[in-house]
């Protein structure tokens, strides 16, 4: 069970889709052209039902097998956003629109989905209903949060869904997954110190925020190092600091932004814990008051073990047995794919787009030599997940 032929077939096709997208990148929930591309296209295929506008501008595409007896329904979900970067390739498709470019892959991701909607609208080899999903905002916006709480997974009945992202770094035809979490929760805080501002010459008349943030962030990197367990994984950084526009004043506040990354809720509670109280008894210690606003963003992105396995058995039919890393870490990075599998079980999975620029990198194109194993392995994750009778 190779590159399926019919997928082969439609390489340069999706290949001309996918181009097209990157020359036409949008950005979060701004993506009409790339929504009306996809819903023109799953209509022409011969979708069962299309639907448009779910979860601001998501496209939906129902896809009936010849037979349905099993009464199961798989969905298959591509993001389809952009991001605000200017782009540096030189490539023949590179964006024509300025600051914006898919430095992601996430063309790709839609290409591939489309290219496995129009192979499984022909052929319909299965038993049951295929579901494939085109997702807004991944990039920040929360866009599978949204779908969701438009009713995505009520209103078509999924029972499963299955989610995958291109990786740098990875061979071409190989894949990468693991069971539990494969990517972490993505949080973000700001802190805003205030102390007693005045002339730099006379410290001993103020309370200094900058010298208070420094010890704020020393003491952040403690959770990693003395409050979590060793075993467990916790990220903690300050990327931003605000203080002061003078060399010789004091300011009155100082700001700190930063991310907060995990992999299990208990980590990611812990986290939010002891910062509040760090920020608030380092402040307090040094006569300063101290303000926490801590945001919760995406969840981890957590397989389900009995999902996992099998896709990754369908992913190794596809690619060859050696093909599959079943032990590939997690990474701190997110994955608004996460807020589908809180609702579902699934699996998400890692497509090797070979020696290129990593993902957000101004100089990253997705390798279209990636695509059939892609589309192959979505189509084999129908056929298999729900076979012919």
């Amino acid at each position: 069970m190779p590159i399926i032929n019919r997928v082969a077939d439609l390489a340069d096709e999706i290949t001309t889709w996918r181009r097209d997208f990157h020359e036409n990148p949008e950005l979060l929930f701004d993506v009409h052209r790339t929504a009306g591309i996809v819903a023109e296209k799953l209509k022409s295929f011969g979708c069962d039902e299309v639907v448009t506008g779910l979860g601001r501008t998501g496209v939906v595409g129902v896809i009936k097998g010849r037979t349905n007896t099993s009464g199961r329904v798989i969905g298959l979900r591509a993001d389809m956003d952009a991001l605000p970067i200017e782009e540096a390739t030189n490539v023949p498709h590179t964006s024509k629109v300025p600051g914006k470019m898919h430095a992601c892959g996430h063309d790709g991701h839609t290409a591939m989905l489309l290219g496995a909607a129009k192979y499984l609208a022909e052929t319909r080899n299965f038993d049951g209903t295929a579901v494939v999903i085109f997702q807004p905002a991944e990039e920040g916006g929360g866009g599978g949060n949204e779908m969701v709480k438009d009713g995505l997974m009520e209103r078509f009945g999924v029972q499963e869904v299955y989610g995958m992202h291109n990786m740098p770094g990875i061979p071409v035809g190989q894949f990468a997954i693991r069971a539990g979490a494969m990517m972490a929760a993505a949080d973000r805080f700001t802190i805003t110190i205030e102390g007693k501002g005045g002339h730099a010459a006379r410290p001993h008349d103020c309370i200094d925020p900058v010298v208070i943030s420094a010890h704020v962030i020393t003491a952040l990197q403690t959770i990693a190092s003395r409050n979590a367990d060793p075993l467990e994984s916790v990220v903690v950084s300050v990327c931003t600091v605000k203080a002061g526009e003078a060399f010789n004043v004091i300011p009155q506040t100082a700001m700190l932004l930063g991310t907060v990354r995990t992999l299990s809720p208990e980590v990611r509670d812990l986290a939010e814990t002891r910062i509040r109280a760090i920020v608030e008894n380092v402040c307090a210690a040094f006569g300063a008051k101290a303000e926490v606003e801590y945001d919760r963003g995406y969840p981890v992105t957590m397989n389900d073990p009995d999902k996992t396995e099998f896709m990754a058995r369908v992913a190794r039919a596809v690619a060859g047995e050696n093909a599959v890393d079943t032990t590939v870490p997690p990474l701190m990075g997110a994955e608004d794919f996460s807020y589908m599998l809180e609702q579902r079980p699934g699996a998400y999975i890692f497509l090797g787009n070979g020696d290129t620029a990593g993902v957000h990198h101004p100089a990253y194109d997705f390798n279209d030599e990636a695509s059939p194993y892609g589309v192959s392995l979505w189509a084999k994750i129908i056929e298999t997940g729900m076979p012919a009778r």
